[in-house]
């Protein structure tokens, strides 16, 4: 059978609120690796008209923001994942999907992700909630009248949930919503060193050693570790221990990891929120994906037999895909954020 197995359902939210409309993985993509893979390589996606602005942060460095056509609807801030942005394939195909609902889309990307290196020898990392909370306030002063949602995928979906979790009832966003997410890093990098998950792995790697380089060659700015040790790097472990740990202030990558991965923040969580998670996520072993127990009442887990890492693609034609993903997206946005306004309730696990 596929579809949903198991669903945690948002506490005081009628299930006629979201309508039942299962994910059914298209028969001519079986498996983890042929769900991750095809609409990375194959699936057709929108070129976007945006607009970008420079958004400049109190340590000096800065971050690219790059903003859809202006709408009166309700804001929708997306995060992408590890070394994404907004050309990203899955973001190029969800813009079109929400501005057709009335939202108007800001793309963060993270520090270094713009096609620019940041001006600060520190870059991004899988707990670094500052900058989303900079960047949500700055959404706040623009239109104060305005509900704001998120929407984050992979590495970025870690990123908002820990900082939904580490801020709780006094979270401003109206909805969120998390899509393939590394809820415990160790788990993650233990997958990513299995099997053919190797490959994404590799894959990763070859822009991040990019980046450290260009980075040097553009602003100076020199790695932790000599060029050629940086380029004998094998596994994201290896670079998450010796480049991103000590640039963002951890001990070693099992600090790093312990530290910034959002698992223990689940059960802090008030504002409403889907995950959309798949049981053969190739970035993730079954170990990582958190147990009900771990998830506070306002979480929504649609656990997927299958899906792959951001995939879930169907349709009944090969090479056909239907926008399941981006469309349950969007519905559940618009539903949450549309409903009368409720107090929150307050944490007090």
């Amino acid at each position: 059978m596929h579809g949903v197995t198991s669903c945690h359902c948002l506490a005081h939210t009628p299930q006629a609120a979201m309508p039942d409309k299962r994910f059914h993985p298209a028969w001519w993509l079986p498996g983890a690796h042929l769900q991750t893979l095809w609409p990375f390589v194959f699936a057709r996606s929108h070129r976007l008209n945006l607009r970008r602005e420079r958004f400049e942060l109190s340590d000096g460095d800065f971050i690219d923001l790059d903003w859809s056509p202006s709408s009166a609807g309700p804001l929708v801030l997306i995060l992408h994942g590890l070394e994404g942005s907004s050309d990203s394939a899955y973001i190029r195909r969800l813009v079109p999907v929400l501005q057709t609902s009335g939202f108007e889309i800001i793309i963060m990307h993270f520090r270094g992700c713009s096609g620019e290196p940041n001006r600060l020898a520190r870059a991004y990392h899988a707990g670094d909630t500052q900058d989303v909370a900079a960047v949500v306030a700055r959404l706040q002063a623009h239109a104060p009248e305005r509900a704001i949602g998120a929407i984050g995928f992979s590495l970025g979906g870690n990123v908002l949930l820990k900082w939904l979790g580490e801020t709780g009832a006094v979270n401003p966003l109206a909805a969120a919503a998390a899509i393939s997410v590394p809820f415990d890093l160790h788990a993650a990098a233990d997958r990513l060193e299995r099997g053919f998950s190797r490959i994404y792995q590799s894959y990763l790697l070859r822009p991040l050693r990019k980046g450290q380089l260009r980075k040097l060659h553009l602003t100076g700015i020199a790695p932790p570790i000599t060029c050629n040790a940086l380029l004998h790097l094998r596994t994201l472990r290896d670079f998450d221990d010796r480049i991103t740990a000590p640039l963002h202030g951890f001990e070693n990558v099992d600090d790093y990891y312990t530290r910034a991965s959002c698992r223990p923040w689940l059960r802090h969580i008030v504002t409403p929120t889907l995950i959309v998670q798949a049981r053969n996520d190739p970035f993730l072993l079954a170990s990582g994906i958190p147990s009900h127990d771990e998830l506070s009442p306002s979480i929504r887990l649609e656990l997927m037999r299958s899906g792959g890492h951001v995939g879930f693609i169907s349709g009944p034609i090969p090479g056909l895909r239907r926008p399941w993903l981006e469309r349950h997206l969007s519905e559940w946005l618009m539903t949450m954020m549309t409903r009368p306004k409720e107090a929150k309730r307050v944490d007090k696990a």
